[in-house]
């Protein structure tokens, strides 16, 4: 399990006030909070961090190339747009230290230090940052007419793109009842329903909003699946890196066959993509209480189609984390009977396929006011309802109260 720990960093100043700073990113990770308070940061230093990482195993570049001076600000924290985080001319104290399951990679005084962990067990992921931007992506046929300056949103248009392109015929959506479909003489997607058929631009901002991330997100988790199934499915580049490998295998004289035939193995591990980490900013927008329901169910689905799948969420709805805890408590009913007609009823409620163990669940809360973050408690695996959300809505029917006390004055 990979974690991270910041301090110093935008509006994270604390960091985690728990177990020594470190933040896990365990199967399920979500961050609650206030505007500002630096859910999204987390998120994106988390893809950032990972994708060193992975560049790292795959040899793309070497600890020496990552460590010049400035290149973390310069090109990796510029992809998400968060080098404005260091103000020119300041003292750097931020603390960024990320502990993967190949690399330790740690962000001080201005300066990064890599070091490669020893025994890694290390699935190479396909990571995808689904950015809060993405209800405009409806209205774009293709990322070649935009000229944007985030990278990642550039990035999540061509995945997009890629998606919608692999559609054959048509697929369900988990919402209303209805099918996407993909016009590619006219490169349009279109919601179908029983009586109706409206292009994607003129559906509701529900549509918008759940299309792309739902889209983008069952065809990397199938593609990586895919992929497990498949050691030869790569890359042209990565395809090329491996046969370089090979040939550096092969004529090593100083390695026995046996040895070669180990080497071999774990090079090729190194290059097929064998986990899906998916960072979702809120995969509530714009979505109906019971639309975020059948989102979730579907993004958890998806997330456990490997074990080493992670899924990253920030998000602002109570509902979220409610239905979480209703997926954590449908895994211990799971766990607990082999009686298939009570299963049968437990999947009507909550699909088998998209419920999650309670310790694969992390749940973390940032405060925008002092810039910590805290970790949710749980109540016999069953995540806390004592959050930030909840507070809120609590906080209506107070404020609702007050005026009923104020009624009975007049």
């Amino acid at each position: 399990m990979s974690k991270i720990r910041i301090r110093n960093f935008g509006p994270i100043k604390k960091g985690l006030l728990q177990h020594e700073g470190w933040i896990d990113i365990t199967k399920v990770t979500i961050f609650i909070g206030n505007q500002g308070s630096g859910k999204s940061t987390v998120a994106k230093l988390i893809s950032t961090f990972s994708w060193m990482e992975k560049a790292l195993v795959r040899g793309d570049y070497n600890r020496n190339w990552f460590e010049r001076k400035n290149r973390l600000k310069n090109t990796f924290l510029k992809y998400h747009r968060l080098d404005t985080y260091f103000e020119e001319g300041a003292l750097d104290n931020s603390v960024i230290e990320y502990q993967g399951n190949a690399f330790y990679i740690v962000y001080e005084n201005g300066e990064l230090r890599i070091k490669e962990i020893e025994n890694q067990n290390y699935s190479l992921p396909q990571i995808l940052y689904v950015p809060a931007e993405r209800n405009f992506i409806a209205y774009v046929k293709s990322p070649n007419e935009l000229k944007l300056s985030s990278d990642s949103l550039k990035e999540f248009l061509t995945e997009f793109d890629n998606a919608k392109r692999s559609i054959k015929g048509s697929i369900s959506i988990p919402i209303n009842n209805v099918e996407l479909e993909y016009d590619k003489l006219n490169e349009i997607l279109n919601i179908r329903g029983n009586d109706y058929k409206v292009r994607l631009t003129d559906a509701s901002s529900g549509f918008q909003s759940l299309v792309p991330v739902y889209l983008v997100s069952k065809y990397l988790a199938e593609s990586v699946k895919d992929q497990s199934d498949n050691e030869e499915s790569m890359s042209i580049d990565e395809t090329k890196r491996f046969k370089d490998g090979v040939k550096q295998i092969y004529s090593n004289d100083n390695l026995t066959e046996e040895q070669k035939r180990v080497a071999l193995s774990v090079l090729s591990s190194k290059f097929n993509k064998t986990s899906f980490i998916n960072i979702v900013e809120e995969p509530e927008q714009n979505l109906f209480p019971t639309s975020q329901w059948e989102l979730l169910k579907k993004l958890i689905e998806f997330n456990n189609m490997s074990r080493s799948n992670q899924l990253i969420m920030t998000t602002h709805s109570p509902y979220i984390i409610n239905y979480m805890s209703i997926a954590v408590e449908a895994h211990i009913l799971k766990l607990k009977t082999n009686n298939d007609s009570l299963l049968q009823k437990l999947n009507e409620i909550v699909p088998l396929k998209s419920t999650i163990a309670s310790n694969d669940l992390s749940i973390y809360q940032l405060d925008e006011t002092n810039g910590t973050i805290t970790k949710l408690g749980d109540y016999q695996g069953i995540p806390s309802d004592n959050n930030y959300l909840n507070h809120s809505l609590a906080n209506g029917n107070r404020l609702f109260d007050s005026l009923l006390e104020i009624e009975q004055e007049i």
